[in-house]
């Protein structure tokens, strides 16, 4: 490092949900969503950045098919902490109607609401709501155009008749919203939609690319997101080999579910592996002890923890052992 220059972290700490009870898990599932529950006003109480709830349908492990319902228990039990719905599967909702929910829900948490709307990747799911699967790009174009629409308050032609949504927003001009993807062609999209772009990948070619079609649009970039360096999803413990032997069939039980659904799509948490000791050795997923962790956070070699405490029906008393772990050790020794 330069004589005179010094490190700043600024550490951002993300805790993710998606409910899922696998076969394996032994928690009830009324027990998950408590826990859920419970953990949201404790990561809310201990400064925590964000809460992230996800969407699928049709999943056998009951994935959460309703993130804007969830998203509304996580406004009731928070105050500070921000909620993100990524991705928000647009195509598979009545855009009039995910218009009032979602300004619904930018008045009930006050503004702490954010939104990346996605294609989804899965066509079970286009095919379970009967919505055609190769005129998807198209579909969620017009659909989130109407969305943004509605979002001003102003009355307007939809399908033949005028509409017009309303409450009026409490964010101003309207609730936060990125466009997701990881491809050249969601960039291009979420420039010409006029919103941020929320890559899956750290992939700099599509920002630059998101940023070019901005330019030629003639509009000024929003903010592009890209995901982390280091590991996708960070455990905490003070003994991490008896994490892993006790729970890391469910970290394991998540990884292979995305594996499988996934194809040719990337993400930043993708991971091929077939066992828990490919798992450790691969890094996507980790566990660190809590010096570890401030460890890398103060090198600047981690700017961000991402954190799933419930991964694959993981039982809450383990989530909750790192939880505290990241919350009132770690994240104190950084900031955040």
């Amino acid at each position: 490092m330069p004589a005179g220059s010094f490190a700043v972290t600024v550490a951002v700490f993300t805790a993710r949900y998606d409910l899922r009870r696998p076969a394996l898990a032994s928690t009830p599932r009324d027990e998950l969503y408590a826990a859920a529950l419970d953990q949201a006003e404790y990561l809310d109480e201990h400064g925590f950045t964000t809460l992230a709830l996800s969407e699928h349908h049709g999943v056998d492990d009951g994935y959460l098919p309703s993130p804007l319902v969830m998203a509304g228990a996580f406004a009731a039990r928070t105050k500070t902490i921000r909620i993100t719905v990524a991705a928000l599967l647009v195509p598979l909702h009545d855009p009039i109607r995910l218009a009032e929910d979602t300004l619904v829900l930018d008045h009930a948490s006050a503004g702490r609401m954010a939104y990346v709307f996605g294609l989804g990747y899965r066509p079970e799911e286009y095919g379970m709501f009967g919505r055609p699967w190769d005129t998807r790009g198209a579909d969620i174009e017009r659909a989130v155009e109407t969305v943004l629409r509605a979002w001003t308050n102003e009355p307007f032609e939809h399908k033949g008749r005028t509409v017009r949504v309303t409450p009026e927003p409490y964010t101003k001009p309207h609730p936060h919203a990125f466009y997701g993807g990881v491809s050249k062609a969601a960039a291009r999209r979420a420039a010409r939609l006029g919103l941020g772009f929320f890559p899956q990948v750290r992939d700099e070619a599509l920002a630059d690319c998101y940023r070019e079609e901005c330019g030629a649009l003639g509009r000024e970039p929003g903010f592009v997101m890209l995901p982390g360096t280091g590991p996708g999803t960070i455990f905490c413990a003070e003994d991490p080999d008896a994490f892993w032997t006790g729970y890391g069939e469910h970290l394991l039980y998540e990884a292979r579910v995305y594996e499988s659904w996934q194809g040719q799509n990337d993400s930043a948490v993708r991971d091929r592996s077939m066992t828990v000791e490919e798992m450790r050795k691969a890094g996507v997923y980790a566990v660190f002890t809590p010096d570890e962790l401030i460890g890398r956070l103060k090198s600047g070699e981690l700017q961000s923890v991402t954190t799933h405490p419930l991964c694959g029906g993981l039982p809450p008393e383990a989530g909750w052992e790192s939880l505290r772990l990241l919350a009132e050790v770690v994240k104190p020794a950084v900031g955040g």
